[in-house]
C-alpha cells in the first residue's frame, strides 16, 4: 500500500510518501511543491495541480491523506489556501485516487497521543516512528509525512483492525 500524505498550502505544499506492508512502514520520498509569490493566483493554483498530478503519476499512491484546513485569525490567507486545497482535491479525484481527510487535531492525536501537541512534538514523532536520522525539512514535508502516518495508524483497514 502506497500512501501519499499532503499538507496543503499556497506557497508550499508538503508531501510525504509511505509504503505500508502489514505493520512495516517505509519512507519512499518526501518534499514540497512550491509556487513563487510573484505569480498570479491562477498560475500558482495551476502549478499546484500539475505538481499533484506528477506526484500521483510518479508514486501511484493507493490512497491520499490530506490535512483539513484550520482557520485561526487570517481569513484572507485561509481563503487562498482553501483554493489551493481545492485543486489538490481535484487532482486526486481526477486521477481516481482514494482520498481521506484528517483535521490537524486528529493528526496530532494519532502521532503524539495529544491533539494539542505542538509542531516540534509532531516532527519528533515523525522522525522517531519512521526511524529517520533527522527531522524532515522543510516543516511542510514533515507535515505531509505526518498526514500519511496518521492515515496508516488510524484507518481501520490499514491498521489491521477487522471492520464488522
Amino acid at each position: 500500500m502506497i500512501i501519499l500524505g499532503i499538507d496543503p498550502g499556497l506557497a508550499i505544499v508538503g508531501f510525504g510518501v509511505l509504503r505500508k506492508e502489514k505493520s512495516k512502514i517505509d519512507v519512499v520520498d518526501y518534499g514540497v511543491i512550491t509556487t513563487p509569490k510573484e505569480d498570479t493566483l491562477p498560475i500558482r493554483l495551476s502549478k499546484i495541480y500539475k505538481g499533484m498530478c506528477e506526484l500521483i503519476d510518479t508514486f501511484k499512491p493507493d490512497q491520499v491523506a490530506l490535512e483539513e484546513l484550520f482557520f485561526n485569525t487570517n481569513i484572507t490567507t485561509g481563503i487562498t489556501v482553501a483554493e489551493a486545497r481545492g485543486v489538490i482535491l481535484l487532482a486526486c479525484i481526477n486521477k481516481g485516487v482514494k482520498l481521506f481527510e484528517y483535521t490537524p487535531l486528529q493528526i496530532k492525536q494519532a502521532l503524539t497521543g495529544n491533539g494539542r501537541a505542538d509542531k516540534h512534538q509532531v516532527q519528533y514523532m515523525v522522525k522517531t516512528i519512521l526511524k529517520l536520522s533527522a527531522i524532515p525539512k522543510p516543516d511542510d514535508a514533515a507535515d505531509g509525512l505526518a498526514a500519511a502516518l496518521c492515515h496508516s495508524q488510524t484507518n481501520l483497514l490499514l491498521a489491521g483492525t477487522d471492520i464488522k
